[in-house]
């Protein structure tokens, strides 16, 4: 696929589309649907906003919208998502008085994705959004699917919000500025979906993984189209993650243990994912649900993605369990975790072997 696709995020009366393809910035009929007639704040990063934002200025001046752009630009980094940094963004669009019928754009990578789309899921209870995703991490999996929200220093994302988007534009030529670091982060969110719910995905991940990381345009769009698919899949299935969608969160609970462990931004989210699905996988060998080959074709793409096999040694076996304990995955006091049954086959589960969990935090600490 070299050309632009569309596909929806089935929600009834809040369905939306995710259009994907090259210059997607440059395409203002992408974007007049949920802008035009309409005041818009747009809230990009310190990075993104130098890099994009004169092109969607130029995009926006195309949609008709009421009066100039407010521009909000915020630091850049995991540790700028805060409800200290919400509530600048809630300043600005009150100064600016915006009203209930205004729109934001979200102009940035997960994280401005998140910040952007809680301000916008409380400000006067609630004004609509769009996402425009430049990192692959967002494209893939954060800008779709309505979660938003900040972290806390006692855990990650621990305070948000389900507020869908009206729209998410992923434009795949944003990608080619992206550091390598940051691709192989949002490569662990793509291999997650070929692990979680389609084996064929996976193994074609295993032949094109190497062109992936080179940039190839169609591999590179076709895993974008194909891990938006299962994300909207998931989410129409179960839109507030009273069921299937934990799956989605394969690895999370170890990798948001390693974020909050090592401080918010030492380690990016999709590496610490990256890793807590290896981590994962070797807990679901043990207890005898995953088989050796499965664990090892799992470590091995993860690996060949650029990520690392095994969390920061910092992290020890008791504060791993210190921070999972309070992962919002826990049930009635009870850790659940998102386990492997095979490649394609996940399930979350509460009847999970302890001492599998116990060994598998130790590993690490053993091996530094």
């Amino acid at each position: 696929m070299t050309g632009m696709e569309s596909l929806n995020v089935e929600l009834g009366e809040r369905a939306y589309p995710i259009h994907i393809g090259p210059g997607m910035l440059a395409a203002p009929e992408r974007l007049r649907p949920a802008l035009e007639g309409r005041r818009v704040a747009v809230v990009t990063n310190t990075t993104v906003g130098p890099l994009y934002g004169e092109a969607l200025r130029a995009t926006l001046d195309q949609c008709t919208i009421s009066g100039e752009p407010l521009w909000i630009e915020l630091p850049d980094g995991e540790q700028h998502k805060t409800l200290a940094t919400v509530e600048t963004i809630l300043t600005r669009l009150l100064e600016a008085r915006l009203d209930r019928g205004s729109r934001i754009v979200a102009l940035g990578g997960g994280v401005v994705g998140d910040i952007a789309g809680f301000a916008a899921a409380i400000y006067q209870r609630g004004i609509d959004f769009v996402q425009v995703p430049t990192t692959l991490l967002a494209q893939v999996d954060s800008s779709v699917g309505g979660k938003t929200g900040v972290n806390h220093p006692l855990g990650k994302n621990m305070i948000g919000s389900f507020h869908q988007p009206r729209a998410v534009v992923i434009d795949t030529d944003t990608l080619k500025t992206l550091p390598e670091r940051e691709l192989q982060a949002g490569l662990a969110e793509v291999i997650k979906y070929g692990l979680i719910r389609d084996a064929g995905f996976f193994a074609w991940l295993e032949e094109h993984i190497d062109a992936l990381r080179a940039l190839e345009p169609e591999p590179l769009a076709y895993a974008i189209r194909r891990s938006c698919a299962c994300k909207a899949e998931i989410v129409a299935a179960d839109e507030r993650e009273g069921g299937i969608r934990a799956l989605l969160n394969l690895g999370h609970t170890f990798g948001h243990a390693i974020e909050a462990g090592m401080g918010y931004g030492a380690w990016l989210h999709g590496e610490a994912v990256g890793t807590g699905m290896a981590m994962a996988a070797r807990m679901s060998e043990r207890m005898g649900w995953l088989d050796r080959a499965g664990r090892e074709r799992a470590e091995a793409l993860i690996r060949r993605a650029g990520l690392a096999l095994e969390p920061p040694a910092a992290v020890t076996p008791e504060r791993f369990r210190e921070l999972m304990a309070i992962d919002k995955k826990v049930a009635s006091g009870r850790l659940r975790l998102v386990l492997l049954r095979g490649i394609g086959e996940a399930v979350l589960t509460d009847q999970f072997d302890e001492t599998a969990l116990d060994h598998t935090l130790h590993e690490h600490a053993r091996v530094a």
